[in-house]
């Protein structure tokens, strides 16, 4: 198991002693980028006062992004790609200074691969609210601290509205790609529905057209581990040295959501009823392999994410649906123009391709009849897993 490889990218496995003692060090109180530590391969647009759907004001927002290729001289050239809920700007590249991980789509984006960046210009922001540089519940406030609780209720189309003003700083009057998965595919429709004239081709890979109720409420536990670990603190937790942040309740969201992202046959094949050690987990203080493998991505998200930010980009998502206030879903998705790719996994248990199945449904400009339905046992994580097929889908969008 590779340190510096996100554990959204790559099967199941036991975890090792080398593994974990990678973990022995306290986790910081939080795991965002802050200003001061290495900028790594991030690039930074700052723009002015920001309002949000919901009535609330930001005095300035900044996106952090990366890019890679080169904008033609035409910029008809670009592709943006959106990451998922605990993705960032970093989709292709190694880890070190700046980067906790390498990229998550390296096999997927560059010289030669399905996002070819010798003819594309590609380029992946993190989004508003995150923690990798954009501007989120760990950035400084006008006041000098920390938004913390403070930060702003945001909605999908708010982070649309924020990408739109990077589109337009790079001088990007329309993509030729918009393509995302899961929480990135959320924004990539919303893009597509929002913005026709702005998106020629569109790619969304195992996202829903809403967050369902079933969803939100899966959600929900997740919100609540971290909001009741008392060194949560209401959100006021950047002071604290380390190892006395919110870090138990933020790693217990994450294993929730890590059960919801991979599937009972991988985790029955991968482990089995295998012990984590020699010691018996019948009564003698043991563990199961598949217990310490929770345990240890759980700790080690912690180190590279930011309570406050997962609750606000999990409310954003919540906030999911294209069809609101726009006469319901399939008006809403009439709207779309896009050459349209819809992906999903038949093993997704967080958003099952009934879901993805309506999106085709909606949209008139799909290049298939149907949806792509791959079977993976990886579930949800195998668009980001399963880079053969997914990117000779990802090459017949593009080409067309």
């Amino acid at each position: 198991m590779d340190w510096q490889t996100s554990e959204d990218t790559v099967p199941s496995a036991p975890v090792t002693e080398a593994d974990a003692r990678l973990l022995l060090g306290r986790p910081p109180a939080t795991g965002a980028w802050r200003d001061g530590d290495p900028v790594g391969e991030r690039r930074f647009a700052q723009f002015g006062a920001f309002a949000t759907e919901g009535g609330a004001n930001l005095p300035g927002i900044r996106l952090a992004y990366e890019t890679w290729g080169e904008l033609s001289p035409a910029r008809d050239n670009a592709v943006l790609i959106l990451h998922a809920l605990t993705g960032d700007s970093h989709v292709r590249g190694e880890a070190g200074p700046g980067h906790a991980t390498e990229g998550w789509w390296s096999d997927i984006v560059g010289p030669g691969a399905p996002i070819d960046t010798d003819r594309w210009f590609v380029v992946a922001p993190n989004i508003l609210g995150g923690c990798q540089g954009s501007t989120g519940p760990a950035s400084i406030a006008p006041d000098g601290y920390e938004w913390a609780s403070r930060f702003p209720f945001l909605t999908i189309r708010d982070q649309v509205a924020a990408q739109v003003r990077l589109a337009d700083a790079l001088g990007v009057d329309s993509w030729a790609g918009v393509i995302g998965g899961s929480m990135g595919g959320m924004h990539a429709l919303e893009w597509a529905v929002t913005h026709p004239e702005r998106v020629e081709r569109l790619g969304v890979l195992c996202s829903p057209p809403t967050t369902t109720a079933d969803q939100v409420a899966l959600n929900s536990v997740q919100l609540a581990a971290i909001q009741m670990d008392p060194r949560f603190a209401g959100g006021h937790y950047y002071d604290a040295p380390d190892g006395d942040g919110p870090h138990r309740g933020l790693s217990l969201a994450r294993r929730m959501a890590l059960l919801n992202y991979r599937t009972p046959t991988e985790l029955n094949q991968r482990f089995q009823r295998s012990w984590q050690s020699d010691k018996s987990p019948f009564g003698d203080g043991g563990r199961y392999a598949v217990e310490s493998y929770l345990d240890f991505h759980g700790n080690r998200f912690t180190r590279r994410f930011d309570a406050n930010s997962y609750l606000a980009l999990v409310e954003a998502m919540n906030s999911h649906d294209v069809g609101r206030d726009r006469g319901g879903v399939e008006d809403a998705l009439a709207r779309v123009t896009a050459r349209t790719l819809v992906l999903g996994i038949d093993s997704d248990r967080l958003f099952p391709v009934e879901g993805q199945h309506r999106i085709s449904r909606g949209i008139r400009s799909t290049i298939d009849d149907d949806t792509v339905v791959l079977h993976s046992d990886f579930g949800h994580d195998g668009f980001l897993i399963e880079t053969e097929p997914v990117g000779r889908h990802l090459r017949r969008l593009l080409e067309g």
